[in-house]
């Protein structure tokens, strides 16, 4: 086990843990500069979110609305990105702490004067849809992130969305998310599961990663079907998310999740994660 929360490696596999909004242990509060800068540093991969605000561009942020995770009111689409920038962060209990929101361009200034450690991927998970993207959005993007774009990975579930912003940006990788709400409603038998991940990777064919909720990989393992083996089969790696707490349950979880060889797990917790897999407890 690495020192830092980085990866685990299990049956020479290698299986990297994801920080989950850039947070490196449960009480981290979302998408501060100096978590970003710390994984990136220490060659992690580290995901923060992107919306669109009202002056064509992104803020780091996972909700629409600031009313949650900032001490801001009202949506991201409508705020400038003057306004943005004076706004604060909030901590998991809500209480604002020092750190304000950043822009995507705030973000890649940072990554330009503070290299990333070869190793390290900085996953850029666009959370709208095509629609949000008009011609500027794309120019200031691609503006934005092809400085460092060597280090990061785009991802989204809206696959044209994903694929337009990055045509437009010089070596970026791309990732694609087709786990959608209630999905486990619908894929039930082992030829729904077959299905479902033929289809996704026919879908997005660039895509170098597959991002799937762990528990839609878990139901498709007791169904008898292996999506992370038939995405290997297809040369894509495969992300399992979101490892919200560490307990028995989830530990299982994951030790099952090392068994079927995933290539990433993403957790609000890879400290924790780290700290309880190095112990050998479930």
């Amino acid at each position: 086990m690495h020192t830092d929360p980085i990866f685990i490696e299990s049956d020479g596999h290698r299986t990297l843990f994801k920080w989950h909004r850039a947070r490196r242990k449960a009480s981290d509060p979302e998408f501060t500069p100096t978590r970003i800068l710390e994984a990136m540093r220490l060659g992690a991969s580290v995901e923060v979110d992107l919306v669109v605000h009202a002056d064509q561009g992104f803020a780091i942020l996972h909700d629409l609305e600031l009313d949650y995770g900032t001490t801001g009111t009202g949506t991201v689409a409508a705020a400038s990105a003057n306004h943005l920038r004076q706004l604060f962060l909030r901590a998991n209990d809500g209480t604002p702490i020092g750190d304000r929101v950043m822009l995507l361009e705030d973000l890649c200034a940072l990554l330009k004067t503070n290299p990333a450690h070869p190793d390290a991927l900085l996953q850029l998970d666009y959370k709208e849809d095509l629609s949000r993207l008009s011609p500027s959005v794309v120019a200031n993007f691609a503006a934005a992130v092809s400085p460092v774009s060597h280090t990061m990975i785009l991802s989204g579930g809206d696959i044209a969305a994903v694929t337009l912003l990055a045509a437009a940006t010089l070596d970026l990788q791309t990732g694609y998310d087709p786990t959608y709400v209630g999905i486990l409603d619908d894929l039930k038998s082992a030829e729904d599961f077959s299905n479902f991940i033929a289809a996704a990777l026919k879908r997005a064919p660039d895509a170098a990663m597959i991002y799937l909720a762990y528990e839609l990989i878990l139901a498709a393992d007791a169904a008898g079907v292996d999506l992370i083996a038939a995405a290997h089969a297809d040369k894509r790696r495969v992300d399992a998310w979101t490892i919200r707490s560490i307990n028995p349950t989830t530990l299982r979880q994951v030790r099952r999740l090392l068994e079927l060889r995933v290539d990433q797990i993403t957790t609000d917790d890879p400290e924790g994660l780290a700290v309880q897999m190095a112990k050998g407890t479930a």
